[in-house]
């Protein structure tokens, strides 16, 4: 079956088509290599934590998107390697059954590329998320080669981004840029700053907190010299 004829039958599905049930479980191969899982790990993580507060997001990582109740899988596509999908219920599923969730697609989608799916991805899996999903926001990178690309929707058709001075693409759909940092994928938020994880904020917290303390060791260390000082001078320091 050719691409095309792929996504027309897709997209005939007729209305009076018995929906399967919607409790259905994830069905992905394993994930090509420990530097997959990591960075999948990595940009959920980031994301969740930035967002802890807000509930109106989902966002998964190897999950199965079941958006054909004719055929419940696909032997062609099964699901991204990172999605998230705006304006639904922040909650734990075991897949994403596009017509138990009011019929919404990611609004953002990643692709980590390999040798065994990167033909995939950059071709019929984009052809997928253009044409039947209708996902604004597409970006693939390859964790061992650095490549990264990433596209906007525009008109229907996916437009190349282009990347900031710092070789950041920005997402209109999360409001945050992603750019290569330390050989992984991170956000960075609109001025640049990288979005970190909770143990990189409570780092940041803890080094905060020990330049405070020597700033004030420091002061403190100031002030008792000059009122030594001010001894030798036979001046009472504590009558300034």
């Amino acid at each position: 079956m050719t691409i095309a004829q792929e996504l027309d039958s897709q997209q005939g599905i007729c209305q009076d088509v018995i929906f399967p049930p919607g409790d259905l479980y994830s069905d992905e191969p394993p994930l090509e290599s420990e530097l997959h899982l990591r960075q999948i790990i990595l940009l959920l993580t980031c994301l969740e934590w930035l967002w802890r507060d807000r509930n109106d997001f989902y966002a998964a990582g190897n999950l199965t998107i079941y958006y054909s109740p004719r055929q419940r899988k696909s032997e062609y596509f099964r699901g991204p390697d990172f999605f998230v999908v705006l304006g639904t219920e922040r909650k734990t599923r075991k897949s994403w059954v596009v017509w138990e969730e009011d019929g919404k697609y990611p609004n953002v989608i990643l692709e980590i590329l390999s040798d065994s799916t990167a033909n995939t991805d950059k071709d019929l899996k984009k052809k997928i998320y253009q044409d039947t999903f209708r996902t604004p926001d597409y970006f693939w990178f390859d964790p061992y080669t650095q490549e990264f690309a990433g596209f906007h929707l525009v008109d229907g058709e996916y437009q190349p981004l282009q990347p900031s001075e710092e070789g950041y693409l920005w997402s209109h759909q999360l409001g945050l840029y992603l750019g290569v940092y330390e050989g992984l994928l991170r956000f960075f938020t609109r001025d640049g700053q990288l979005v970190p994880t909770p143990e990189e904020t409570a780092e940041q917290a803890e080094q905060k907190a020990e330049q405070s303390q020597q700033q004030a060791e420091q002061a403190e260390q100031k002030a008792e010299r000059l009122a030594a000082k001010l001894r030798e001078l036979n001046i009472d320091p504590d009558i300034i």
